[in-house]
């Protein structure tokens, strides 16, 4: 499936702060379409924003696809840190039934992919919305307690949940996907060449889930660093695109 004929991006709000919207992009004609949200990464931090996973959208509505590029708050935004920018991340989620109504997406053809911290969120969100049937993390930080343990992001986790995993042990529980039980299709993608995000936090996880029974599978990248795996002119393109497709079905 794909299409050359493509809309201007719409941004739409699923909230009343104005952190609360996302960017939709879906093609012209020949829906319904299947969908993906996607979630940027930053260290859950407001250093950086959905124009990170701009040019991978682009490229999967090329591909004929619908994209949810949302936006959220995050920790130095109002409100921003555990719980409320996962609550965000939620009511973006929940809020694709009436985008599908209106823009004729496909909900039955629906995913949620990550980039770093974005795919902590992905993943954490397929653990509490039991209806998400599909999650990709790119270059995720999925294992809360053993990235604050390694420091990552100079004390990102710590930031994010408010403080260490001895002092709030109930955030962590919430919020890491290596304690959640994941009933999605997930598809983890790192590079063996992430300075930022260690690739053996994913393949820890995936060893960790299987034994757990959970429909989980890993993607290493030889030569892929941590952003090249949201760029669609880099050589890990094609295996990001082409895990996207093939768990659509198109």
């Amino acid at each position: 499936m794909e299409s050359t004929e493509t809309t201007p991006v719409v941004r739409a709000p699923y909230g009343s702060d104005p952190r609360q919207f996302g960017e939709l992009r879906f093609p012209k004609s020949g829906g319904p379409f299947p969908v993906v949200m996607c979630i940027h990464g930053g260290f859950w931090r407001d250093r950086r924003d959905l124009s990170m996973t701009s040019p991978l959208c682009q490229a999967l509505l090329e591909r004929g696809l619908a994209t949810w590029n949302i936006e959220y708050r995050r920790v130095g935004d109002p409100g921003g840190g555990w719980p409320h920018t996962f609550e965000d991340v939620r009511t973006a989620y929940r809020f694709l039934p009436d985008l599908a109504r209106r823009y004729s997406f496909d909900l039955q053809r629906a995913l949620v992919l990550g980039h770093s911290a974005g795919g902590h969120l992905a993943l954490c969100l397929a653990g509490h919305e039991p209806g998400l049937k599909r999650a990709i993390s790119l270059g995720g930080v999925v294992d809360l307690k053993q990235a604050a343990e390694l420091n990552l992001g100079d004390g990102a986790v710590a930031d994010f949940l408010g403080g260490k995993a001895a002092q709030v042990p109930e955030h962590y529980q919430e919020a890491d996907p290596m304690q959640l039980k994941v009933r999605a299709a997930q598809w983890l993608i790192h590079g063996l060449k992430d300075a930022v995000v260690p690739s053996f936090l994913s393949r820890n996880y995936v060893q960790e889930k299987k034994l757990r029974g959970e429909d989980v599978h890993l993607l290493e990248i030889a030569t892929a660093e941590h952003n090249d795996l949201i760029d669609p002119h880099s050589a890990s393109w094609l295996k990001v695109e082409g895990t996207v497709r093939h768990m659509l079905g198109v």
